[in-house]
């Protein structure tokens, strides 16, 4: 792990290395056009999250894909069966979990709007408020929360998945023995607001470009300056 002192400027400057290595980030390119305009969207956001959770990007896919091939709506996946929720949703893993959080979420979201299945009250709330009333649900941590809010609403969350846990260990940002909460709260408050995103992407393609959890490829000039991981000694 890296022991080089981290803030604001060093930050802004590891965005600035990372951008040259891999080209700028671009919202609408990577997730494509706002869709706050779209009623519904940041639910299907939020349930999709819930499905990628401890699973790879292809399979997330296709859970995704048959969940809303077989059910025409949010009503119809919160009274589905079980049983038959479990099964449309197997290829994504934990499926049992996975389908108890995806009713509790929209049961709470129905709850909470009266009716509607839509998340568009969280816009108006501050960051903190929203992220809260998220991670209240049970089944929805800090990750699922800030990949929402941030993705679909554009607010200040930095999500931290494997990778970038991984990258900001290996270059200091986060203590080694820090839990992926406290990783949380500790590059929330580091990372400058409008980074939040392009910086999670980045660290994101880091980390399955060159800086693997196994034989990482340090040969780049980002680890050069930032890591010095067993990989780079």
């Amino acid at each position: 792990m890296s022991t080089q002192t981290w803030d604001e400027a060093r930050v802004r400057q590891l965005h600035e290395d990372l951008v040259s290595l891999y080209e700028p980030v671009d919202r609408v390119e990577e997730h494509g056009a706002d869709p706050t305009a779209e009623p519904g969207e940041g639910v299907r956001q939020l349930v999709t999250t819930i499905l990628s959770q401890n699973v790879a990007d292809e399979n997330t896919r296709r859970a995704s894909e048959a969940l809303f091939e077989r059910y025409p709506d949010f009503a119809a996946i919160e009274s589905a069966d079980r049983e038959e929720l479990k099964e449309t949703i197997r290829v994504a893993g934990l499926a049992d979990q996975k389908a108890r959080r995806i009713q509790r979420a929209l049961a709470a979201i129905r709850e909470e709007t009266g009716g509607a299945y839509s998340l568009a009250f969280l816009d108006a709330m501050d960051t903190a408020a929203a992220k809260d009333w998220l991670t209240d649900i049970k089944g929805i941590g800090p990750k699922t929360a800030s990949v929402v809010l941030n993705f679909h609403f554009g607010k200040p969350t930095m999500a931290v998945d494997t990778h970038v846990e991984r990258v900001s260990k290996r270059f200091g940002l986060v203590p080694a023995s820090a839990s992926n909460e406290r990783a949380h709260e500790i590059l929330g408050e580091l990372v400058p607001d409008e980074l939040t995103y392009p910086v999670h992407v980045l660290l994101i393609r880091h980390g399955r470009t060159h800086c693997s959890a196994r034989d990482a490829d340090c040969g780049n000039p980002v680890c050069a300056r930032y890591c010095d991981c067993e990989f780079c000694a």
